[in-house]
């Protein structure tokens, strides 16, 4: 079958609610602000995979997304879009789909994820302080950032999480929290997409300074951040390590449930 590139968002759409959990970043990005960096291809026009090349990051995004019993047409798809890839790129693929792309890629690098899902409701006070005694009120509390935290928000990813991706236009839209003490930004969480007409974010970025962690920070930010959202989000998620123990409890307290795995794969052309 040759590739169809789509260009209908409201038919993308339709395609993605029937399983939003598994969708969250391509219906995020049916959004006007990432909507533009975005190509889709599908091999039918009735129905089936979708591929989504992302190119308005640092370097190309592949997503490509089937529950199992949907991965040999996924395979089919990606076989036929080898032609059409750049040479590096980043991709977030089911697990073993990737060898629809051999033998013209190899994989540099694999990082096994949990795709988990708000499901529950966020305990209550979680979130209202830090410090010590995080969600009691005491200790700085998070509250909204802004395109002024620009440079902060920079400053802390580089140093408690370098490999982070981060669009400075989320966080001009309101998309980010922030914990501050002494003027000093301690601790952040964002979203790597969030579309008001779509209902749906992935969080993302949640970092932490070094010198201030194991304090309920992380916990803090997420929860207010939740909170800010939930009035325009049905569908709310994250991505996070499988070895990531410490990060999963803590999402999994907050109500985070896991709905899907997969792995994110830095693949290069031999």
């Amino acid at each position: 079958m040759p590739l169809i590139s789509l260009h209908d968002r409201a038919a993308l759409a339709d395609r993605f609610r029937a399983d939003p959990a598994l969708h969250l970043f391509e219906l995020g990005d049916l959004d006007d602000t990432l909507w533009p960096n975005t190509a889709w291809y599908t091999a039918s026009a009735d129905g089936g995979p979708v591929a989504l090349l992302y190119s308005g990051g640092d370097s190309p995004v592949l997503l490509a997304f089937a529950r199992p019993h949907d991965v040999p047409p996924l395979e089919a798809l990606l076989r036929d879009l080898r032609p059409f890839l750049p040479r590096r790129f980043t991709a977030g693929l089911p697990d073993g789909a990737e060898r629809a792309l051999a033998p013209d890629y190899a994989v540099e690098r694999r990082t096994p994820l949990l795709r988990i899902l708000l499901t529950g409701r966020l305990p209550a006070g979680a979130g209202a302080g830090a410090g010590t005694g995080a969600g009691s009120g005491s200790g700085p509390a998070a509250r909204p950032l802004t395109a002024d935290d620009l440079t902060d928000v920079r400053d802390l990813l580089a140093e408690a999480y370098p490999e982070a991706w981060f669009d400075p236009r989320l966080l001009a839209g309101g998309g980010y929290t922030g914990i501050r003490a002494d003027g000093r930004l301690l601790a952040v969480a964002g979203v790597h997409v969030h579309s008001a007409a779509q209902r749906v974010a992935v969080l993302g970025n949640v970092a932490t300074h070094p010198d201030a962690r194991s304090r309920g920070l992380a916990r803090a930010c997420v929860t207010a951040l939740c909170r800010h959202l939930a009035p325009t989000t049905d569908h709310l998620g994250l991505n996070v390590r499988t070895d990531n123990a410490p990060a999963i409890r803590l999402y999994e307290r907050l109500g985070f449930t896991t709905v899907a795995t997969y792995n994110e794969l830095v693949l290069g052309a031999g």
